[in-house]
């Protein structure tokens, strides 16, 4: 099967509100120039061109990606889906600035991502993220302040909004270990918003929790979609999430992790968990996860 990437819908479009579904990008040789957006679509927000990303060990270097290709536009819920050890969370790092491509580039508004910034914000899987001495509004307002986005009354009124916006009013003045482990995702969730990051990036934020915490976490991420219409990148190894949570997802290849294909998915929702449609799709996109590759890319050093 050819890696450049492929799209397929899934299932009839209910959403008229939905990001249009970009047509398959070209492979392309020049790797160091920006293509020209789709007809009829605007230029893509995030661009990943050609990406390899690779980690050193003690005994050798690993390929984690090979040749990424991907491009997410303004308000998607774009999902990077693939099994353990193919490098989707080692590329939300890179898309982050905390790990440099060996080859290729990524591009955010148009600009080479050389490091981290305040434009994008990471949430992780794990509960402790917030620092326990600080109030949840504190934990919110303190990134605005520390970035300098802020003055110390607008940090504190935008942490209020975002906390506001999750759910945990009756909380702001409450302390981390007060919380249980969706609230504080929560927490996190708020306080990445708060910023009002051109990408959020989530990877794997849900994982830890039971699975009806899970649930409701993401019907709150999508309720929260749905009002504020922020872009994000999202990291799950769960077919079922990927497909609720994403409008688009991108199928990685075990390692080294490759684009095999990617599709549309915001014809299904929640409530289409356990129909025979969704269950048709998850049977797909498992399949195709998991079929038989290319020979594994070696680092070159």
């Amino acid at each position: 099967m050819s890696l450049v990437a492929t799209r397929e819908r899934l299932a009839v479009d209910r959403r008229p509100d939905a990001p249009p579904a970009p047509q398959a990008r070209a492979d392309r040789t020049d790797r160091s120039a920006a293509p020209p957006a789709p007809a009829g679509l605007p230029a893509p927000l995030l661009q990943i061109s050609g990406v390899s990303l690779e980690y050193r060990t003690r005994e050798r270097v690993v390929r984690a990606t090979h040749r990424i290709d991907l491009d997410v536009y303004a308000a998607d819920r774009f999902v990077l889906l693939g099994p353990s050890g193919c490098g989707k969370s080692t590329l939300l790092k890179a898309v982050a600035g905390f790990h440099p491509p060996v080859e290729g580039e990524i591009r955010l508004g148009g600009e080479t991502v050389r490091g981290p910034g305040p434009d994008r914000i990471v949430v992780f899987q794990e509960f402790d993220q917030l620092p326990p001495w600080k109030t949840v509004a504190q934990n919110v307002a303190f990134p605005l302040r520390a970035a300098g986005l802020a003055g110390r009354r607008e940090a504190e009124a935008r942490a209020r909004h975002y906390i506001d916006k999750v759910g945990l009013t009756a909380f702001a003045d409450s302390y981390p270990h007060q919380l249980s482990g969706g609230m504080k995702q929560r927490v996190a969730i708020a306080r990445a918003l708060a910023t009002q990051p051109k990408v959020l990036l989530m990877d794997e934020p849900f994982a830890a929790l039971d699975a009806l915490t899970r649930r409701k976490m993401q019907e709150e991420l999508l309720a929260l979609w749905e009002e504020v219409r922020f872009t994000l990148l999202f990291v799950t190894h769960s077919i079922e999430e990927a497909l609720v949570v994403g409008n688009r997802v991108a199928l990685l290849s075990p390692h080294p992790g490759r684009v095999r294909s990617e599709v549309n998915s915001h014809a299904f929702t929640l409530s289409d968990i356990g129909s025979r449609d969704f269950q048709a799709a998850v049977q797909r996109l498992h399949g195709r996860l998991f079929e038989a590759g290319p020979e594994p890319v070696t680092a070159a050093r």
